[in-house]
């Protein structure tokens, strides 16, 4: 699958969860920030796991700026987590409405996106609905 595949997948998605450690495409890349201002827009349901790191906390900032988000709204659509030593070695991944799940190397460096089959799909859904919920203490 290609970023251009990733994109019209993410266009038609009215629930989108994001595990990233850099939030990378939301906020620098223009393909995906136009993207999300679109959705979001179209009242897609955006929500992000994410590395309490200082680089994330400046694209979180960006992203408010970006698509008009509220403080208190940031603080329901982003789960922050502590940094761990694996952070420079995840990839971004996306679920989409809970069914397709995808993963790309969290910079701009490649084309190539992996799906997941389904079952690896439902399985990334629920670990994120799981971890969401013990956090949280609400469904994403």
């Amino acid at each position: 699958m290609t970023l251009k595949q990733l994109i019209k997948l993410e266009d038609k998605a009215k629930q989108v969860w994001v595990i990233s450690p850099t939030l990378h495409y939301d906020v620098d890349n223009k393909d995906f920030s136009e993207l999300v201002s679109v959705n979001r827009g179209e009242k897609t349901k955006y929500r992000y796991i994410v590395p309490a790191s200082k680089e994330v906390q400046k694209h979180i900032e960006e992203y408010k700026k970006m698509y008009n988000v509220s403080e208190a709204e940031a603080k329901e659509i982003f789960l922050l987590l502590p940094v761990s030593e694996f952070n420079p070695f995840i990839t971004e991944c996306a679920i989409y409405d809970g069914e397709i799940a995808c993963a790309a190397p969290a910079t701009d460096d490649s084309n190539e996106v992996i799906k997941f089959n389904s079952d690896t799909a439902k399985r990334m859904a629920k670990n994120f609905k799981a971890l969401w919920k013990k956090y949280k203490r609400s469904n994403p």
